[in-house]
């Protein structure tokens, strides 16, 4: 786990494979209810989430935290947009980056720091199909080279 960040909750595993990363920013998120309880009970999912910037705020779309089991008529919309938390001299930074072609922002990771749940956001370009090839033959060998030293020792 990288240096700064708490508990991991949750990874987006697919998106190191969809995209190529090219910078990674904490960011808050603003919960209702019960959802840190569900967050803190691992019942989040990153998988089709990515964020939007409207208006100066950067919004967080398509991320399911499931219901509450026992949060009763507090529970909250599984799939509802979330408001991202970050200085307005970072957002700005991204509105810049963002409009240039081919490069969105995806949620790698949900972890609790300090007692507040943080997304890491990273800002993304997608991968051509070769791209992808390339990542699972670098991935082939290194799992090779691994199982090698291992049975050399």
């Amino acid at each position: 786990m990288p240096k700064g960040q708490g508990n991991l909750i949750a990874q987006n595993r697919k998106a190191r494979y969809e995209y190529s990363i090219l910078d990674t920013i904490e960011a808050g998120i603003v919960l209702h209810g019960t959802e840190i309880k569900s967050i803190r009970a691992g019942r989040i999912n990153l998988k089709d989430g990515y964020a939007s910037i409207r208006r100066g705020e950067i919004w967080l779309y398509n991320v399911h935290i499931a219901p509450f089991e026992k949060g009763n008529q507090f529970n909250h919309d599984p799939v509802r947009t979330r408001k991202l938390l970050m200085k307005k001299k970072q957002i700005d930074k991204l509105i810049g980056e963002t409009k240039q072609g081919g490069v969105t922002l995806i949620p790698l990771k949900v972890y609790i720091k300090n007692g507040v749940a943080k997304v890491l956001i990273g800002l993304a370009k997608g991968k051509r199909q070769y791209d992808k090839r390339e990542t699972i033959k670098r991935r082939d060998q290194d799992r090779q080279l691994r199982r090698a030293v291992k049975d050399n020792y």
